[in-house]
């Protein structure tokens, strides 16, 4: 009886890799609920096993008990015991180990799948890989072996649930940690990195040794450190961005293939416009938005992007004077400026309307003697361009009729004949020839 409790106890520690002593206590624990379970409740009974020689003995009020035969129910009532008591020393166990690896990377195999959930071993635990930490387009293997994240850890009744993830930034941190030594050594740092998992990550990364280009240890020779991460993260898209303590820099390289002409910052509001070339606005802005955005979360401002002209970029940086005169702002350049300055500007809308209002006025309504001068002016201008007036016009009507003219008064001695540019004769000519084509009767009277 003795030698086996050691056993027990011995391969109990080596398989589940607890201590012996909680495996004593267990024991103890499991065979006094037995006893209680046989003789009754007393809180003067205690079990004692001997940790070298595995002697058990029952003690109650220092004087040491017989008990023969415990009994079936006794029994399984400490055998239960027994067992939570090693679940709970074993959940204990693999909680304390997993808790300093919270954030940190770890590498299992693909066990099995429970629906969109994949079932990952970690060697003595299990880790559940959810649909939701997986990224877009990565499929997985039953028995391939894979690299993730310790997201989460919680301690159930009798196990710990281990959550893993494959789309916090955090994991790319990881995989460069891994494959840059600079980084792992404090040579390099990591400022940010924003990612849209299975698309594009963009990671700012500086170094206070100015004997070592971030970037290019960070990518390796010919790509060959950058390879490995992009090839573990199924041919996800990553950019290196150098950080720089100056907002207008760190955008610059943020948005970077894309290359900026110039920028409008409001420090307020955080806010940017961003002006490019028409060839530059598809790279500035990315597919789906995914350059601006992620470059918008690195810097942590609202970025616009604006597509102007060359010719627009000369006149911003010159004052933002088109040669026209009028304000850039005016061509859509700067939108809110321009109507700020056009509800600062009343008289030219002023003006326009009184416009209106004279064209729109009637042929027989009276103009107000301000616009006297005015009419009277256009009079003179058809004057002198030859044109002939409405009562001339209708002189010539009656002189060309079919010669039956009944009376033809004579023009007034005192005016003077226009000249007309569509009939070479003035107005008297044309009478005096009119009355001598006409029949006798008609030149008498």
């Amino acid at each position: 009886m003795n030698g086996e409790i050691l056993r027990l106890v011995d391969t109990i520690h080596r398989d589940k890799d607890i201590e012996k002593e909680v495996i004593f206590e267990a024991i103890e624990a499991s065979v006094l609920t037995a006893v209680k379970k046989k003789v009754g409740e007393s809180e003067t009974i205690r079990v004692v096993i001997d940790r070298i020689t595995g002697a058990m003995k029952v003690v109650d009020q220092d004087k040491e008990m017989i008990v023969d035969d415990l009994g079936r129910i006794a029994a399984m009532t400490g055998k239960q015991l027994l067992f939570q008591r090693i679940r709970e020393a074993e959940r204990d166990k693999i909680y304390g180990e997993y808790e300093d690896k919270v954030g940190k990377l770890v590498t299992g195999l693909v066990q099995r799948m429970e629906g969109p959930n994949l079932i990952i071993n970690l060697g003595k635990v299990e880790g559940i890989l959810p649909r939701s930490e997986q990224a877009p387009g990565e499929k997985f293997r039953v028995g391939e072996r894979i690299k993730v994240l310790v997201k989460d850890l919680k301690k159930n009744t009798n196990r710990v649930k281990i959550t893993l993830s494959r789309t916090s930034p955090l994991l790319v941190k990881a995989l460069f940690e891994l494959e840059v030594p600079e980084i792992a050594e404090k040579v390099i740092e990591i400022m940010d990195i924003v990612r849209e998992p299975g698309y594009r990550t963009k990671i700012a990364v500086t170094t206070y040794d100015h004997n070592v280009d971030c970037v290019g240890a960070c990518v390796g020779v010919r790509g060959s450190r950058i390879k490995n991460i992009v090839d573990e993260l199924f041919g996800e898209k990553i950019d290196i961005v150098r950080w720089n303590e100056s907002i207008e820099v760190l955008i610059m390289n943020a948005l970077k293939p894309a290359e900026i002409s110039t920028m409008d910052l409001d420090f307020e509001a955080r806010k940017a416009l961003i002006y490019v070339k028409p060839d530059q606005q598809s790279l500035a802005i990315g597919k789906r938005g995914q350059n601006v955005r992620l470059a918008s979360k690195l810097a942590k401002w609202d970025l616009d992007i604006v597509t102007v002209s060359d010719a627009d970029i000369e006149k911003l940086r010159k004052g933002g004077m088109p040669e026209e005169g009028v304000p850039l702002s005016a061509e859509g350049v700067f939108p809110e400026r321009a109507l700020e300055e056009r509800a600062a500007s009343p008289e030219p809308a002023a003006e326009e309307a009184s416009t209106g209002a004279e064209s729109d006025a009637a042929p027989g309504e009276e103009v107000p003697a301000s616009d006297s001068g005015e009419s009277a002016t256009l009079e003179e201008e058809v004057r002198d361009s030859g044109e002939e007036s409405p009562a001339e016009i209708a002189q010539d009507e009656a002189g060309e009729g079919d010669g039956e003219v009944e009376q033809v008064e004579e023009p007034e001695p005192e005016q003077e004949p226009e000249e007309d540019e569509k009939r070479p004769g003035t107005g008297k000519e044309d009478a005096a020839a009119a009355g001598k084509d006409a029949p006798l009767s008609a030149r008498d009277t």
